[in-house]
């Protein structure tokens, strides 16, 4: 009976980052134009034309509309169930590793607003403040529920972003934008100091990676949106960090 219901609850966490992901999709694509999220309808990008409730089921409605506007016929971007997928699995993914409590809520929360930064950011080279602070809201409710370890998080605030903040002075913004400075500040706060400075080793390391990568397969620009391999850092470390930090301890100390 204990194993039905924990899968009853793995299926229903990711059912509800599904819909959550339906929504990223409307921030993804309306915060870069400073369009309201809340008052404006959804709407066809091609014809205009406000979208039924029933074409808004995640997944569903993308399928049994073969990827097109009802009225106008247009293709739909692959985008809209792509991220929704992602964030469903990215919840699973959460809640597998750290299982049923708070932090996983909380863990589950951030990987969303990381996922819809990553793709602005990567669009755009901006991470729009929004979700900095909305990381940083629940790094404060994580620090209240921990508050026995309150230095924990308060080192974590400032450990990484004062070194990037350092770099943004140092190179006049060339090297470092302050969103990435400001996400990170957020990041330390949610993950406490040892996690949010594995969150940096790895977003560095994985931007080199994937970017020289991309720079000699797609002949990508030098210039790189961090915050995509940061956010990328940042939820592995809510998923393993702590597995990785141990297994570091015992190989080379």
């Amino acid at each position: 009976m204990a194993n039905m219901l924990n899968i009853l609850y793995f299926l229903i966490t990711i059912t509800y980052g599904i819909i959550i992901g339906s929504f990223l999709n409307v921030c993804i694509y309306r915060i870069p134009k400073n369009e309201s999220i809340v008052v404006v309808r959804s709407h066809c990008m091609s014809c205009g034309k406000q979208i039924k409730w029933y074409d808004l089921v995640p997944l569903v409605s993308f399928l049994i509309l073969k990827g097109k506007c009802r009225y106008c016929k247009a293709k739909l971007s692959w985008q809209y169930p792509a991220v929704e997928a992602l964030n469903g699995i990215l919840y699973g993914i959460v809640v597998f590793a750290n299982g049923f409590n708070t932090v996983s809520i909380l863990y589950c929360l951030a990987s969303s607003a990381l996922l819809a930064l990553a793709i602005i950011d990567w669009r755009t080279y901006e991470i729009p403040p929004s979700f900095n602070i909305f990381i940083g809201i629940l790094g404060i409710i994580r620090l209240t529920l921990d508050y026995s370890n309150w230095q924990n998080y308060v080192i974590g605030f400032v450990s990484v972003s004062g070194f990037l903040l350092a770099i943004l002075l140092i190179t006049k913004g060339r090297g470092m934008g302050g969103g990435d400075v400001k996400l990170m500040a957020a990041a330390g706060l949610l993950l406490g100091w040892k996690l949010v400075i594995l969150s940096l080793g790895l977003g560095c390391v994985l931007g080199s990676l994937i970017h020289l990568t991309l720079m000699y397969v797609q002949k990508k620009d030098r210039v790189l949106a961090f915050g995509p391999y940061l956010s990328l850092g940042i939820y592995i470390s809510m998923i393993c960090g702590e597995q990785i930090i141990d297994w570091y301890l015992r190989m080379f100390m």
